[in-house]
């Protein structure tokens, strides 16, 4: 994989400290600075695992039967990594302000007609 914008302690703690400086996140909550510098690292970790891991892999015209339902799967939990860090920060939560739909649900197979 590539070198990580965000994966780096002390480039974390830069970010938050510039974004303490912006009163459009310091007025949010005296912790929203650091908590969105770790969302935004934590999204581009999945981001990158998708983009530069599972993508090419669903575009391999091999990968089929199970080992194709398995990567769906691997895809499907990697998104839901990455939505998850918009409900930590105050300033993703307009995007979806509820987090029910990150719930895991049994999807009915449909009825053989």
């Amino acid at each position: 994989m590539g070198n990580y914008l965000w994966q780096d302690a002390a480039r974390i703690k830069e970010l938050a400290a510039r974004l303490a400086d912006s009163d459009l996140v310091a007025r949010l909550d005296p912790e929203e600075p650091q908590t969105l510098a770790i969302a935004l690292a934590d999204i581009e970790e999945s981001m990158r695992t998708f983009l530069e891991t599972q993508l090419p892999r669903l575009t391999d015209a091999t990968v089929r039967g199970e080992a194709l339902e398995d990567l769906l799967f691997d895809i499907r939990e990697e998104f839901r990594h990455i939505a998850c860090p918009f409900h930590d920060p105050y300033f993703f939560r307009v995007i979806e302000p509820t987090h029910d739909w990150l719930t895991v649900q049994d999807y009915a197979k449909p009825k053989q007609i």
